[in-house]
């Protein structure tokens, strides 16, 4: 995965996070540690549920992308996170269904002074018919050098 740099940040530009796929262990595995909701981590109630079937809690999409996508990408820039915002969960995830994620830059201030710059990053996260299932926006403090 290509590494990138205060250089390559411009406003509007998006980055590919590539495609996730959870598994029902996978869900099951992070709602144990983080989200330990029946219908997350058991079977009979999962599908029992208004979902009728194992989904993923709305953090993991977020927090699965962010590990295997983005912080290889840019934490090598990062000062510090500033602020979620706007964090819709619009679609249920399922277990074994594609997603698909990318990141924009919809706000962009560098501080030549100071030699960090101000990242507002909004993440989308769409299913196989290329509707959004997630939306949210991260503002993350960025080393310029």
């Amino acid at each position: 995965m290509e590494k990138y740099s205060f250089k390559d940040f411009s406003l509007h530009k998006s980055f590919d996070l590539g495609t996730v796929t959870l598994s029902e262990q996978d869900i099951i595995d992070y709602a144990k540690l983080n989200d330990p909701l029946e219908f997350h981590i058991n079977k009979e109630a999962a599908f029992k549920s208004v979902f009728k079937g194992f989904v993923a809690s709305g953090s993991q999409i977020l927090n699965t992308f962010h590990t295997r996508s983005w912080v290889k990408m840019f934490g090598n820039t990062i000062i510090c996170g500033l602020e979620i915002n706007n964090w819709k969960f619009l679609k249920p995830v399922y277990a074994n269904q594609p997603i698909k994620g990318k990141t924009i830059i919809v706000f962009f201030k560098p501080n030549e002074e100071k030699k960090h710059c101000v990242v507002t990053w909004r993440y989308e996260f769409t299913d196989e018919k290329g509707e959004f299932v997630q939306t949210l926006e991260i503002t993350v403090l960025h080393r310029m050098d």
